[in-house]
């Protein structure tokens, strides 16, 4: 049976299951990158509270078609690879998946920090008060053309009193907190919108790749002490900053992994399949033992039967991969120097991504950055199977482990993507701040 007509099929079965039983409490990931399109699928049963560790009942993944440098450029192609990546994980899972949530490192991704401040009267501090002040800070939101992805809270004050968790019930005169909203190109969000329902699924919110990653691969403790996940995937190179355990910044650079694969192509005269299988099989960032004496081959570039292979010493590999690493990297930490983003003097790096697992990756950022560095897995999952288990799928573990124990963010994602329904243009002043309350309720 062609792909297509088991597409329509399975829409029509998911219509009328969701007549017959609502929608499923289901939760299903899909990260889409340059290089591969991931979903993983949990049910309501996976998640294990006792210890914090989940369990995906279902994982897919294809090759990634459509997208190039974090940004959709085939709506077709990428939307069936979506559909395939779901396909594959409700087939292991047994179940028909209704919408999905999406992880982007692109889109133009961008983080704001604002604050809001309101005064109290003689009473304790109640739910309506931190309502107020979230609602504060939401009317200095000005993102033209932008849609506001996260909107989470990074700290309170009461009276100036600092490291506030939970202000509730206390007194004071005043309180204040600040929020970090990190936003989305608007035309990025509808095209991705677009894309997730051809594939005949509800498109159920988006989110930063570098964020969930982050809470995949860090632990409570790095993020309480402060630390930088840097997501380096095909496409995009992106990085959350963490701080006394909250979100504080995103920054992301439209260069990754394949951006080192077309080098390589274009310094070895080769194709690009050919330079991303030595990429895979001899690339390295760092200098080895008789790389001068050691030879790789490579395939020639176009179809003439005549022409032989390339043969190049493995020394001339790390001379193209070297530059192009370190370049990135210290693009990226120069980024975050004039964001003034809240980096703490001890944080460490922790790297995802299939990038990341390039050899020699992690000493090079060593030396950008002078910190420790470690390689991030997804933690708390130990189910998934070793060719899932990977720091390439840290971002579609991210988002199950957000589901399953937040953080709650002070405007919920259904808020922020219904919008898109009516077809209006981000207006930031009609964010529907009441839903603040269910973020309080859960969170707090």
């Amino acid at each position: 049976m062609p792909f297509g007509a088991k597409t329509v099929d399975r829409k029509d079965n998911r219509e009328s299951l969701k007549a017959a039983l609502g929608r499923q409490p289901l939760v299903a990931a899909v990260d889409l990158g340059a290089s591969k399109v991931s979903c993983f699928i949990m049910k309501p049963d996976g998640v294990r509270r006792a210890d914090r560790t989940l369990t995906a009942t279902g994982v897919g993944y294809v090759q990634s078609r459509g997208i190039r440098g974090g940004s959709i450029v085939n709506l077709d192609e990428a939307s069936d690879a979506i559909a395939q990546a779901v396909e594959r994980a409700e087939n292991v899972a047994g179940v028909n998946v209704q919408g999905v949530t999406v992880a982007v490192a692109g889109g133009q991704l961008a983080s704001h920090r604002i604050a809001g401040r309101v005064s109290l009267g003689a009473k304790p501090i109640a739910d309506h008060d931190l309502v107020r002040a979230i609602h504060a800070a939401l009317a200095q939101v000005k993102i033209p053309d932008r849609r506001a992805a996260h909107i989470l809270p990074i700290a309170w004050r009461v009276d100036g009193q600092s490291g506030v968790r939970d202000p509730r019930a206390m007194f004071g005169r005043s309180l204040a907190v600040e929020l970090l909203v990190v936003s989305i190109s608007e035309a990025a969000f509808q095209t991705l919108g677009a894309c997730v329902e051809r594939a005949h699924l509800q498109f159920e919110g988006v989110v930063a790749a570098p964020f969930v990653s982050a809470l995949a691969a860090l632990e409570e403790d790095e993020m309480d002490l402060g630390a930088v996940c840097i997501d380096m995937g095909g496409g995009s190179t992106s990085a959350a900053v963490f701080t006394a355990g909250s979100l504080v910044h995103v920054e992301t650079l439209p260069v990754g992994g394949q951006h080192v694969t077309a080098d390589i192509a274009r310094g070895l005269s080769t194709s690009l399949a050919g330079a991303e299988r030595i990429k895979t099989l001899h690339g390295s960032a760092i200098a080895s033992a008789n790389e001068d004496r050691e030879m790789i081959e490579a395939p020639p570039r176009g179809d003439d039967p005549g022409a032989g292979p390339v043969i190049a010493p493995r020394s001339l590999l790390k001379g193209i991969i070297a530059p192009r690493v370190e370049e990135t990297l210290e693009l990226l930490r120069d980024r975050l120097k004039a964001s003034g983003a809240p980096v703490e003097p001890g944080a460490g790096i922790v790297l995802t991504g299939g990038a990341s697992q390039l050899a020699g990756v992690r000493e090079v950022a060593v030396r950008v950055f002078d910190r420790p560095v470690r390689l991030g897995r997804p933690r708390r999952v130990p189910h998934l199977a070793d060719a899932a288990s990977g720091p390439a799928f840290c971002a579609a573990a991210g988002v199950l482990h957000r589901a399953a124990f937040g953080p709650r963010e002070a405007v919920s994602a259904n808020a922020m993507t219904g919008a898109r329904i009516r077809r209006e243009s981000l207006d930031p002043r009609a964010n529907p701040v009441a839903k603040a309350a269910a973020w309080l309720r859960e969170n707090l």
